[in-house]
């Protein structure tokens, strides 16, 4: 295979350097209620949807967890993001020119995040519209979040190609686990949390360090 079907990237973390913007509204969030947050806990929350994000922050803080209070605390985790969004997201280093360079090679890209669709579309402010043929959100997938495979399979899906033929590019161990049970080749470039070596997978300190013309060799070393 010369190159893949398509590039599916993951956002938080792997584009941008957003999971430090996530653990300061969840610190806010936990102040807010009188607690603190873990670090435990916190790194359980990398890669994860807003939902699972919101019951174990509320566990951690010894709070009710039922459904009105898990969107409760969304909404207001949401707000302060949509702030903290609204003030630039930093790239990860590569990842600009990585999605430039994928367009040059004709490649087929997807979006496929946790983060749900309006702060999405803010962080798409940065990342450019345009960088991508679809994008797939944590609140579309009807709740088979990460690391279930459903947002990769969507993702290949709607691209129109067989998710065994795709390069995902993740940066946790919850989204390498939901791109490797869709099929993909993954790339993997930890950003908050460590990754192991695996066989569908091949690890990078940085996405700069990618030759994206290179990228049918990861097909190779998975097989």
């Amino acid at each position: 295979m010369a190159q893949p079907a398509a590039v599916l990237f993951d956002m938080d973390g792997t584009l941008v350097d957003s999971e430090k913007l996530w653990t300061i509204a969840l610190d806010d969030y936990a102040a807010h209620r009188g607690g603190r947050l873990s670090q435990a806990v916190r790194e359980e929350m990398v890669g994860s949807n807003m939902t699972r994000s919101m019951r174990l922050l509320l566990v951690d803080l010894g709070l009710p967890d039922g459904n009105s209070d898990i969107a409760t605390a969304a909404s207001w985790v949401a707000r302060r993001m949509t702030e903290l969004f609204g003030e630039g997201l930093p790239w990860r280093p590569g990842a600009q020119e990585a999605l430039r360079r994928a367009k040059e090679l004709g490649l087929r890209t997807a979006l496929v995040t946790s983060t749900i669709r309006p702060l999405t579309d803010l962080a798409l402010d940065t990342l450019g519209h345009e960088s991508f043929d679809v994008t797939v959100c944590g609140d579309e997938v009807d709740g088979k979040n990460k690391p279930d495979p459903e947002p990769y399979l969507k993702a290949a899906r709607l691209l129109g190609v067989d998710p065994a033929d795709c390069v995902a590019v993740e940066d946790s161990p919850t989204g390498v686990a939901s791109a490797e049970a869709a099929g993909c080749v993954v790339l993997a470039v930890p950003c908050e949390v460590p990754l192991e070596e695996g066989p569908r997978r091949t690890l990078r300190d940085s996405l700069a360090e990618v030759d994206f013309a290179e990228l049918g060799e990861l097909f190779t070393r998975a097989a």
